[in-house]
């Protein structure tokens, strides 16, 4: 009993500290000197300043989600990410069960011209999606209404935000002309190798200015690189190239 009682504890010891090594986590800055956050209303209210002053670079602020839902954070989060002097961009969280063409709208509605914002993102993944599961034809058609939308009034190449899953049910092969945003929480993408452009490598972070856990991410490439790439989100495969080292 001693010696379980032991190996249990030891275990326990392990997992804290496996885990507190998780949640200190970030990619060597030397090789992504740029990083953000990602936000919704689940932040509440964010200490923008906090953030600046700690670091933070840009942001991704959600803004809607399929054909009729704003995020109801959207215009002060933007408001104020902007008077801290963060690089903002917005995005939309794509459902399974409304027209593209419907969703862009929304998004268009909710978002203003913004001089210096970021490329525009659309969220792709299945949590928190409806249960619907299109095709892959049919999900890729829709897709590409949004994507053309968007990209015609704001002028800037969207940015498709993409967890494996999804983008291995959907996406694999196809949309070779867009940056990726990739989700691979701790680990470096291992896919879209030569076409990803953010990493959100944590999800559950804790930062200065945020009362709860936030995900964090990197840009790929430093400062030149992003200034090119926030003007039309046009840092892209074959262009993006290796991750600098």
């Amino acid at each position: 009993m001693r010696l379980i009682a032991g190996m249990t504890a030891t275990g326990a010891a392990l997992l804290a500290a496996g885990y507190g090594a998780y949640l200190g986590f970030e990619p060597d800055r030397s090789r992504f000197p740029l990083r953000g956050v990602d936000v919704s209303h689940h932040q509440g209210t964010i200490d923008w300043s906090a953030l600046k002053s700690d670091g933070i670079a840009f942001a991704y602020i959600k803004a809607s989600e399929g054909g009729d839902f704003s995020d109801p954070k959207f215009a002060e989060n933007w408001r104020e990410a902007g008077r801290a002097a963060i690089a903002r961009g917005a995005y939309h969280f794509f459902t399974l069960c409304r027209p593209g063409g419907e969703q862009a709208r929304h998004f268009i509605a909710t978002v203003p011209k913004s001089p210096g914002a970021l490329p525009p993102a659309v969220d792709l993944e299945f949590g928190g999606n409806c249960a619907k599961r299109p095709t892959r034809a049919a999900l890729q058609i829709e897709l590409t209404k949004f994507l053309k939308a968007v990209e015609t009034h704001y002028r800037a190449k969207p940015i498709l935000y993409v967890t494996r899953a999804f983008h291995d049910a959907y996406l694999r092969g196809a949309f070779k002309g867009y940056g990726f945003w990739a989700r691979s929480i701790y680990l470096e993408p291992d896919f879209r190798t030569k076409s990803w452009v953010i990493w959100q490598f944590h999800e559950r972070a804790r930062k200065p200015g945020i009362k709860g856990p936030v995900d964090l991410n990197v840009f790929r490439g430093g400062p030149k690189a992003f200034a090119r790439w926030r003007v039309r989100g046009e840092l892209m495969a074959p262009s993006v190239g290796p991750v600098p080292r």
